[in-house]
């Protein structure tokens, strides 16, 4: 792992050119073609994170192409910065979307919500807070004053952290989250610009690797276990207007979804080309749980838990919110 640090800050380098160009604009190829579809070359905004791995199964599988699909993927560093180009009809889909974000834009009005296929929710271990090996943060208690990264602030992982903190009688309201990218979580923790970072797999099993970091919090762990963190989304309009290719995507994608949660094999196969990991960080990293079917009462959790924070001012209509066209 010691060329981690270089690999990591090339990374970082891609995925901002990734996050630059995903505006340049979705397919205008809508003639249709097999199976009747309105459209068959679709432009997915993806992450480098482990919970859009059945995506790229997908895609490796030729489950898309059975469908009459082609899936063109743009990597962007935060769902976030795709958010516009998907209002904007730029991008069809957004892999890996945290729902934080986007319920929040479907309440604003910002983008009427359709989620497509749920792509993750948290297992023990998989977002972690870790420090370095000689912090003096031994527990979640330590956390009270200090920094902690996260990728996007006020959104899933200050969320779920903060659940986690006050089940375990720690005030979340004294934590000082700062926005970092994941890919440059690692450097910032070493250079003392935060005292812990609150990362994901991949990059999570990296840093340990890389600098011996210290779990304090598992991020995992009740009460958010199993909670829904991120899906495969578009807009109502993209699916009112192409039914049949919103179907088509849907069926793939659970099927994608189905293989990466019965064969852990298949997605480490995938993470080292577009996470850009050693396969030996592959092989251990900790995996989410990968749904095989949309399923509003799961759904309703994370709903429940941006109410009671304050993120959420009322329920959506989940009924409305996830697509139910890809029945076969």
């Amino acid at each position: 792992m010691r060329q981690s640090g270089r690999r990591m800050a090339i990374l970082g380098g891609l995925l901002l050119v990734g996050s630059l160009t995903v505006g340049c604009g979705g397919s205008d190829e809508t003639s249709g073609g097999g199976n009747g579809l309105e459209k068959k070359t679709l432009t997915v905004a993806a992450l480098p994170l482990v919970d859009g791995a059945a995506l790229h199964i997908g895609i490796k599988q030729k489950l898309f192409e059975a469908e009459g699909l082609k899936v063109q993927v743009k990597p962007v560093q935060q769902s976030i910065q795709a958010l516009p180009a998907l209002a904007k009809g730029e991008v069809d889909v957004i892999a890996g979307a945290n729902y934080v974000t986007f319920l929040q834009a479907h309440e604003k009005g910002t983008l009427k919500l359709s989620i497509l296929s749920e792509g993750a929710a948290l297992t023990p271990n998989m977002m972690n807070v870790l420090v370095m090996p000689k912090s003096p943060i031994k527990s979640a208690k330590d956390l009270e004053g200090k920094k902690v990264a996260v990728n996007i602030p006020n959104n899933i992982q200050s969320l779920t952290l903060n659940a986690i903190l006050k089940a375990n009688n720690v005030d979340a309201a004294k934590v000082q989250y700062l926005q970092v990218p994941f890919p440059q979580m690692a450097t910032a923790l070493q250079k003392g610009d935060v005292d812990a970072v609150h990362i994901v797999e991949p990059f999570l099993s990296d840093t340990q690797k890389k600098l011996g970091a210290r779990v304090v919090v598992n991020g995992g762990g009740e009460p958010v276990t199993q909670t829904p963190i991120s899906g495969y989304v578009s807009t109502q309009d993209f699916v009112a207007k192409n039914p049949k290719t919103a179907a088509a995507f849907q069926r793939a994608m659970l099927k994608a979804q189905a293989a990466a949660a019965g064969d852990r094999k298949k997605v480490e196969e995938v993470l080292p080309g577009y996470a850009h990991i050693e396969p030996e960080v592959a092989s251990v990293i900790t995996m989410p749980d990968f749904p095989t079917s949309n399923n509003t009462t799961r759904l309703q959790r994370i709903v429940d838990l941006m109410v009671s924070a304050g993120l959420l001012k009322a329920k959506p209509d989940l009924g409305a919110v996830v697509f139910q066209g890809g029945k076969a």
